[in-house]
């Protein structure tokens, strides 16, 4: 019964004084950002099947842009983008609640700095060179190519965590304590939940970075949408060139809605 108690409690300490509680309904540009991303795609999918079907294409373009092959490259891709995207939630979110704590906080600059720095190493090199390194140890073009993209995608998760729970009202979690919870438990019911658009917003640019630059990964042999863009500049095709950055685009603009739309689902509902 206590424990019911305070988890009641603790919802209405932080719905009643959350720093980023949503409106109930959406504004213009929510809407806007929710609905135009979903039918630029459709509209720009739809005109690539067209030119698709009736472009007169050689035998280099027509093998490359197989359907069967399209459909290959886009699992790849997707593939790439979730896995990355999952070792960076596994290892961002977790590591920047440390850092807010006490004990921790010192080490927030220094880990904070690390991960700007594998972000500035460019990628090209960052990913050829990740791959010469540990293709000795047996580990193939894809897990290195996610290795690199996770490295790349922690920074924005990292930093937007730290940032959204240390953006807490310190009295929300001193009225959470003074019902009767833990230090754990004042961190998932109230913190985290009060954190969850700002860190959220950090894992949409997370997915983003990630999707766009899994197009490297073809460099190495780890699969992706970034063959195509590769065939075409190895074969001076433009229309392969086109075509590849146009789907890579798509799916970065369709990964980034998916984003938004789980921000909002999640996201703590204010009046």
């Amino acid at each position: 019964m206590s424990d019911t108690l305070t988890s009641a409690a603790a919802a209405d300490i932080a719905a009643g004084g959350g720093h980023t509680p949503r409106r109930g309904r959406l504004d213009r540009e929510e809407w806007l950002m929710l609905v135009l991303p979903p039918v630029l795609i459709v509209v720009c999918l739809v005109v690539f099947v067209w030119w698709r079907q009736t472009a007169t294409l050689d035998s280099v373009e027509a093998n490359a842009l197989r359907w069967s092959e399209i459909q290959r490259q886009v699992v790849e891709h997707i593939q790439l983008t979730a896995v990355a995207a999952a070792i960076v939630i596994l290892v961002a979110i977790p590591v920047g609640v440390l850092l807010t704590r006490r004990a921790f906080k010192p080490l927030t600059p220094i880990v904070i700095g690390i991960a700007n720095a594998g972000q500035a190493a460019p990628a090209v090199g960052l990913i050829v060179l990740c791959y010469l390194w540990l293709r000795d140890l047996g580990l193939g073009g894809f897990w290195v190519a996610v290795l690199v993209l996770a490295l790349y995608g922690i920074l924005p998760v990292l930093r937007n965590t730290v940032t959204g729970i240390e953006g807490v009202d310190p009295t929300l979690v001193e009225a959470g304590r003074g019902v009767g919870m833990t230090a754990a438990g004042t961190l998932f019911a109230i913190e985290l939940r009060l954190a969850v658009p700002v860190i959220m917003s950090g894992l949409r640019t997370a997915l983003v970075l990630i999707a766009g630059t899994a197009a490297l990964a073809t460099f190495i042999d780890g699969g992706g949408m970034g063959q195509t863009i590769y065939a075409g500049l190895s074969l001076f095709r433009i229309s392969l060139m086109t075509i590849g950055a146009v789907m890579v685009a798509l799916l970065a603009l369709f990964i980034e809605w998916l984003g938004r739309v789980l921000e909002l689902a999640v996201s703590p509902k204010g009046a």
